[in-house]
């Protein structure tokens, strides 16, 4: 990157930090930190302490971009320890020039230093970004508190992407903390602030706008598991700039149609698929009598025949390879495949549309009214007559037309030549998740046996298996004992049968001890091989903040012990109904005399994957009740 000829290095930087009211950290400071006494209320369920934190962004045109990071922190024990690992990522268009660390022990004397020279690099998205590399250092200890005293700066060429001021994040408690941001009056920025009510100190000078944000003294905030992704969960402000420049191209960013419109242009010229090609998927299809069989046919062909490279789009950036590229390599990212797909369809004569989109089960869509570069992902969208498609081009195992928890329930920006629309995806139901399973188990006199497990799967239970069909065998072991939560087997094996939209399948177990344990002639079973209720959730007083399934689901299990000649039932579970706002549970158990065989029947429906946190101790009580429930035994005894 060219530096910019306005400003010197560092050491102004610095001045400017000083003119705008930013305190500059000293050595001095860092060593007394050790003992100063801090308040109650900041000590309390703080394992990371930020002592102090001056952040300086500067915008000095459309097409550079500066920041300095300046904080020094104490991490109190091995559960902060997260902090201690440094990261960051540089591309074409944004490059860690300089970092520095500085290690303290308790006592306030310096255990280490470190410089970027000391750190490792790794290479990321095998060639498909330029000069893509993350450096990251484990900053060592061997006993806790450390202090740490950590400088860097990153240097950015385009200003697609501004960085958020993130405040503070589980377990952390921050005594000062300072960001300020610096732009030219006619680029200007906007600026949005997400769980914390903040405003900047505003101020202007020489045809530039200062933005100075100050906190002080802020407790820790507690983890909540299940909850919404940390982007989303703690203090911070995001910043968008009004208008950008990258990849030599500038956009405007006030609206998500100039936005939509920016990326259209930066691909409308990648339709390159050779005219080969385009005979060869135009024979592909031509048996297909409607355009739905016909997206279908080159869906699959695409998850037969490519694979998917995992590169974050805001990190590989926004301009996908050429069509071309995508088609001799066989393989690519999510914008890579997207837009492959989309090129192929486009030359059979079919509209589509590529789209950006925010994804993960628990993230929270974009904002509508808050137009701003928060996307890490790339889908397709495909208008139809009577519904629309939505399709996954990443995924080997994703239902045709089926977006799945990654990217269900967002809003997604379609590429448009009209510019972007931002659109709601699809939310899922219980019933596009199900997990059907028919459990025979043959025990033997000494407590040993043969099970088969015969399952019929759709939606993510069936993309889970799938997945671990072709895995090793310690690995598929794992999944079957940790994932379904089956008995630990002594031998299996797994076969299934292809039925497009559902997965059937079976599994055969040797077991060499079938009960959970004996008292004299009585043998004590679970009531299913499997744990049917397998969500423990965590606790539910004080609970602020929504709590997220992976997906809405029905799963029912048929279990039946065929027992050993001399053995019959002792103790049977009673039939059990728990209902809920969100969820239902039943169960039953009978003994069927003809087959010398008990049966257990389990069902339980989740009818939504995102709990609001004031109907949260309801379900946890309600799923606390279902635990309970699965956990009673079937007590069998010989005569």
């Amino acid at each position: 990157m060219i530096p910019n000829q306005n400003h010197t290095p560092m050491m102004k930087k610095l001045l400017c930090l000083l003119i705008v009211g930013i305190p500059v950290f000293t050595f001095s400071q860092v060593s007394n930190l050790s003992v100063v006494a801090l308040s109650d209320s900041l000590k309390s369920r703080a394992s990371v302490i930020k002592h102090s934190e001056d952040i300086f962004f500067e915008v000095t045109d459309i097409n550079r971009a500066y920041l300095t990071v300046h904080k020094v922190f104490t991490v109190n024990s091995v559960s902060g320890k997260d902090a201690l690992l440094f990261s960051e990522y540089s591309n074409k268009a944004r490059n860690l020039t300089d970092a520095e660390i500085k290690v303290f022990d308790a006592t306030g004397k310096q255990a280490g230093k470190y410089k970027i020279s000391d750190m490792r690099t790794s290479a990321v998205g095998e060639g498909l970004i330029d000069d893509g590399k993350y450096t990251y250092f484990e900053i060592p200890t061997f006993s806790y508190p450390v202090m740490v005293d950590l400088k860097y700066e990153v240097k950015y060429k385009g200003t697609l992407f501004y960085p958020a001021y993130d405040i503070q994040s589980s377990g952390e408690a921050v005594e000062a903390s300072t960001f300020v941001a610096k732009v030219p009056e006619n680029l200007d920025l906007r600026f949005k602030p997400n769980n914390i009510n903040i405003s900047p100190e505003i101020t202007s000078s020489d045809k530039y706008k200062f933005y100075k944000w100050t906190v002080k003294n802020l407790a820790a905030p507690e983890f909540e598991e299940g909850s919404v992704l940390y982007e989303s969960r703690y203090p911070r402000v995001l910043l968008a700039p009004s208008r950008f420049k990258i990849y030599d191209t500038e956009g405007d960013m006030t609206s998500w149609k100039n936005f939509g419109m920016w990326e259209y242009e930066l691909t409308k010229e990648l339709y390159d698929l050779s005219a080969d090609k385009k005979v060869f998927f135009a024979n592909m299809v031509k048996d297909e009598k409607d355009v739905k069989g016909k997206i279908k046919v080159v869906y699959q062909y695409l998850q037969k025949n490519f694979r998917y490279v995992s590169i974050q789009l805001g990190i590989g950036g926004y301009k996908p390879f050429p069509a071309s590229f995508t088609d001799q390599k066989k393989y690519g990212d999510c914008k890579g495949l997207s837009f492959y797909t989309h090129a192929i369809l486009n030359s059979l004569g079919i509209k589509s549309y590529v789209a950006l989109v925010n994804a993960d089960y628990n993230r929270e869509p974009v904002d509508p009214a808050f137009p701003c570069n928060q996307f890490n992902h790339m889908i397709l969208c495909v208008p139809n007559a009577k519904d629309t498609l939505w399709l996954e081009c990443t995924s080997r195992t994703n239902d045709f037309g089926v977006l799945g928890s990654f990217t269900e329930n967002r809003n997604a920006l379609l590429i448009t030549d009209a510019g972007g629309e931002l659109v709601r995806t699809p939310l899922s139901k219980a019933t596009d998740n199900i997990f059907n399973a028919k459990t025979t188990v043959n025990i033997n006199e000494d407590g040993s046996g043969k099970a088969n497990l015969v399952i019929d799967l759709t939606g993510e239970y069936k993309q889970n298996f799938l997945y671990y069909t072709d895995e090793k065998k310690d690995e598929q072991k794992d999944f079957l004992v940790n994932g379904i939560g089956l008995k630990q087997p002594d031998d299996f094996s797994i076969t299934s049968t292809d039925a497009d939209e559902k997965f059937i399948g079976s599994v055969d177990l040797t077991i060499e001890k079938i009960p959970e344990f004996a008292a004299g002639t009585k043998l004590f079973l679970n009531k299913h091989l499997y744990k049917v209720v397998k969500n423990n959730l965590p606790k539910a007083e004080t609970r602020r903040l929504d709590y997220f399934f992976r997906y809405p689901f029905e799963k029912s299990d048929t279990t039946v012990y065929r027992l050993p000649a001399e053995y019959v039932p002792d103790v049977l579970p009673q039939p059990k109904n728990i209902p809920g706002q969100y969820t239902s549970y039943s169960t039953s158990c009978w003994f069927n005399e003809k087959e010398h065989a008990i049966y257990s029947v389990a069902k339980i429906t989740l009818t939504k994957s995102r709990i609001p946190a004031a109907d949260y101790p309801a379900l946890k009580k309600c799923f606390d009740e279902m635990m309970k429930d699965d956990l009673q035994h079937i007590v069998i005894k010989k005569e």
